[in-house]
């Protein structure tokens, strides 16, 4: 191996190999969102037999037991009762295969909550692949470079968090001088909300609006 600087070829060659590398990790990336739904939707068909598990085999035997012993108590109470035996009650015992995803209904909801989630995670994926191959690209070209003002620029590129700054909540608030509302306004709708507000003051004041403000647009005085 040697420390010379890469030659041009080869940093060509790794910039390709670099960027069809992020090529396929974005496709392997939704094949896995396909493979992680699959996954789901086996959980939510799944139906579980008490004969699959030693522990459940073993508590239905115990179970149904107790029932027939059980039923076998309501019966002789029901000979001493006079109540014919067709009519008489009794206990049931059923293994339920399912929990909560035998419901219709329950099953789409959290079919609708897993799609949402692996899509999510899809996308962070996505966006760590595309961060990751920018930073390999970044290094590579870099190697090239042979003037500091170049490599000053490389590190002077700003980052997401740079770009994307955190929400001041008091400015949205209403805080912000003039309030951010008015800064998004053009400067007609501008005009026209604080001849709105002139006037609300001066009706609330008991000011008859039409003898005193002009319109923002035809200069008219009156409402």
């Amino acid at each position: 191996m040697s420390n010379a600087p890469m030659s041009k070829g080869e940093r060509e060659d790794l910039q390709r190999l670099v960027r069809q590398r992020e090529k396929v990790l974005k496709s392997a990336a939704k094949q896995r969102s396909t493979e992680m739904l699959a996954e789901f939707e086996n959980h939510l068909a799944a139906r579980y037999q008490f004969d699959q598990d030693e522990t459940w085999a073993e508590a239905e035997r115990l179970a149904r037991a107790e029932v027939e012993r059980s039923n076998a108590r309501i019966a002789a109470r029901c000979a001493e009762l006079g109540i014919p035996k067709d009519f008489a009650p009794s206990l049931d015992f059923h293994w339920y295969g399912r929990g909560e995803n035998a419901s219709k209904v329950r099953r789409q909801e959290l079919r609708k909550v897993a799609v949402s989630r692996i899509d999510a995670i899809e996308q962070a994926a996505i966006v760590q692949i595309e961060l990751s191959s920018v930073q390999a690209q970044t290094e590579i070209a870099t190697h090239g470079l042979t003037s500091q003002a170049a490599r000053s620029f490389i590190e002077r590129l700003p980052s997401v968090e740079e770009l994307m700054k955190p929400l001041d909540f008091g400015a949205i608030a209403g805080d912000a001088d003039p309030p951010v509302v008015e800064q998004l306004l053009s400067p007609n709708a501008l005009r026209q909300k604080r001849y709105r507000d002139r006037q609300k003051t001066l009706r609330d004041a008991n000011v008859t609006p039409a003898l005193t403000t002009p319109h923002p647009e035809t200069g008219e005085v009156g409402t």
